[in-house]
C-alpha cells in the first residue's frame, strides 16, 4: 500500500526515479490526449476543479493516464491518496487502507482516495470489500483497469462508480510528451543535452501504441545508451532507436478486451466481403502475438458460419490452411490462413445452415425425448423386427430418383418443419431449386394418398 501525502511537489527528490515517473503531468494543462474526458465544460474536469469528488472507474489503454488523473483528483481536493495495486493486494490491504483513511479524517479532517490499479483483478469477495466505505464515504473509490468493466467488475460496485473511458493518445499527443522530456531540464533529460531529428521523434511516436509510458521508456533507454557523435555531441540514432525498439508488440492481450475485439473484427470483416480489412485484422492479431492455431479454428467456423453451402469448397481450404500451420508452422502457415481468409471473404455468403442448426437446437431442447419412428429404426436383431423395427421403411435408392416420395422423418408427434432456407447465391441456388422441387413432390405423393391414388414409387414396403 502507498500513501502520498504531498504528490506533485516541486522539491522532491527525482533522484532514480523513471523518466515516465518524473514527467507525469503535474496538471491539466500538461495532461496530454482525453480531451473528450477533461477539455473545458466536460464533466470530469469540472469534478476535478471544482474538488467534488465521486467513485469512478478509469477504463482504457496502459500509458494513457489512469493512475496520473486519480492522482491529480487527489491533489485538487487536498485528500490523501492510498494506492493499492490489485495484482498484490488482498482483503487485509483494503481494510489498513481503510483504518488509514480513517486516522486521516480524525486527525487532518481530509477525504481520502483509495486508488486500486489493475481493478479486474480482484475477484468478487475483494471487489465487494470495498461497498461498505464506498457506501458512507470513508474513501473516494477510483480503480483502474483496461478490461471491459462490465465483464471484470461486479453490478454492486460498477452502480456506486462512475465509468469513464479512456482512448489511446494519438501521435501527435506522444510527439508532444517525446518533446517535452528532451526539453525539460528539471524533470526531464534536457541537462543532456541530446540531440534526436524529428524524424526519429515521430518513428518513437509512432511506434509506441498509443501509450505515453512506453515513449518515454523507450526514450530513457536510448537516452543512457547514446553516445557522441563526430561533432561531440550525445546523439539518439536511427540505428539505436531501432535497436530498443526491436521486437516490440502492438497491443493484444490474450483472452482480453483487445483479444474479442479484434477476433470480431477479423469476422466481421469476412462476413462483409472485404478481404482487405481481413487482411489488416489478421496481420494486427498476428503482430500482437496471437495463437495462430487459434486463427485457424475461428477461421473454420467462419467458413461454416457465413459460407456454409453457397460455397462449400471454403470450409475445405480453411481446413487446410489450419493443417498447414500445424504441419509448418510460421511463416508457411501464417499464409495458407490469409489465403482462406481471403477466399472467404470474396466467397458467396450464406448463414443458412448456421440459422438451421440453431434452430433445430432449439426444436430439440423444445420438443423433448421423442421417440424415433418405427419404420426409421434400425433392426439388427429378430426381435427388433418382430417388435416392427424398420417396417414399411422405404429405401431412398429404390426409389425413383433416388426420393422417396411423401416419405417423414420427423418424430410422430412433431410436425415437419423447415429450417434450412438456403439462400439465392453460389451453390445453394441450385440447393433451393432442388429442394423445392423434391419438397413439391413429396406434396404430391402425399396428396394422392390421401385420395387413394397409393402410386409413390416402387418397393413402398422395402426394407433395407
Amino acid at each position: 500500500m502507498t500513501v502520498s501525502p504531498d504528490l506533485f511537489s516541486n522539491a522532491e527528490d527525482m533522484t532514480g526515479r523513471p523518466l515516465a515517473d518524473r514527467m507525469r503531468p503535474r496538471n491539466l494543462e500538461e495532461f496530454s490526449g482525453q480531451q473528450h474526458l477533461i477539455a473545458p465544460g466536460k464533466p470530469l474536469r469540472q469534478a476535478i476543479e471544482s474538488g467534488r469528488l465521486h467513485s469512478m472507474v478509469f477504463w482504457g489503454p496502459p500509458g494513457t493516464g489512469k493512475t496520473t488523473l486519480a492522482k491529480m483528483i487527489a491533489n485538487q481536493a487536498n485528500a490523501e491518496f492510498v494506492s493499492l495495486s490489485a495484482v498484490l493486494a488482498g482483503v487485509k490491504d483494503i481494510r489498513q487502507a481503510v483504518e488509514e483513511a480513517r486516522r486521516v479524517r480524525a486527525m487532518f479532517a481530509k477525504g481520502t482516495v483509495l486508488f486500486v490499479d489493475e481493478v479486474h483483478r480482484f475477484n468478487k469477495s475483494q471487489q465487494d470489500a470495498f461497498l461498505p466505505f464506498v457506501e458512507d464515504g470513508t474513501v473516494i473509490f477510483i480503480g483502474a483497469t483496461t478490461e471491459n468493466p462490465s465483464f471484470e467488475l461486479n453490478n454492486a460496485l460498477l452502480s456506486r462508480s462512475r465509468v469513464y473511458v479512456l482512448r489511446s493518445l494519438d501521435q501527435h499527443d506522444i510527439r508532444g510528451i517525446i518533446d517535452r522530456a528532451l526539453q525539460d531540464k528539471q524533470r526531464g533529460l534536457g541537462a543532456a543535452n541530446l540531440v534526436m531529428s524529428e524524424a526519429h521523434r515521430q518513428l518513437l511516436a509512432q511506434s509506441v501504441d498509443g501509450d505515453a509510458r512506453r515513449a518515454l521508456n523507450y526514450l530513457e533507454i536510448c537516452a543512457d545508451l547514446a553516445e557522441s557523435n563526430a561533432q561531440g555531441q550525445v546523439e539518439i540514432t536511427e540505428a539505436l532507436l531501432k535497436e530498443v525498439l526491436t521486437g516490440s508488440l502492438r497491443r493484444f492481450d490474450k483472452g482480453g478486451e483487445a483479444f474479442y475485439d479484434q477476433i470480431s473484427a477479423l469476422h466481421k470483416s469476412v462476413r462483409g466481403s472485404d478481404p482487405d480489412a481481413a487482411l489488416y485484422w489478421l496481420a494486427r492479431m498476428l503482430d500482437g502475438g496471437c495463437d495462430a492455431l487459434y486463427i485457424a479454428r475461428r477461421v473454420v467456423r467462419m467458413a461454416s458460419e457465413d459460407i456454409g453451402n453457397a460455397d462449400p469448397r471454403g470450409l475445405q481450404l480453411a481446413l487446410n490452411a489450419w493443417d498447414v500451420q500445424e504441419r509448418l508452422g510460421s511463416p508457411e502457415g501464417e499464409l495458407a490462413i490469409a489465403q482462406a481468409v481471403v477466399y472467404l471473404a470474396c466467397a458467396s455468403k450464406s448463414n443458412a445452415v448456421y440459422t438451421a442448426f440453431n434452430a433445430a437446437m432449439q426444436a430439440a431442447k423444445h420438443h423433448g425425448s421423442l421417440p424415433v419412428p418405427l419404420h426409421l429404426r434400425n433392426a439388427p436383431t429378430r426381435l427388433m423386427k418382430e417388435l416392427d423395427y424398420g417396417k414399411n421403411y422405404r429405401y431412398a435408392h429404390d426409389e425413383n430418383e433416388a426420393y422417396a416420395a411423401g416419405e417423414k422423418y420427423f418424430p410422430d408427434e412433431m410436425q415437419e418443419t423447415i429450417y434450412y432456407h438456403p439462400v439465392s447465391r453460389g451453390l445453394e441456388q441450385k440447393i433451393a431449386e432442388r429442394l423445392q422441387e423434391l419438397r413439391h413432390k413429396s406434396r404430391q405423393a402425399r396428396k394422392e394418398k390421401k385420395f387413394g391414388n397409393n402410386d409413390t414409387g416402387k418397393n413402398d414396403n422395402q426394407q433395407r
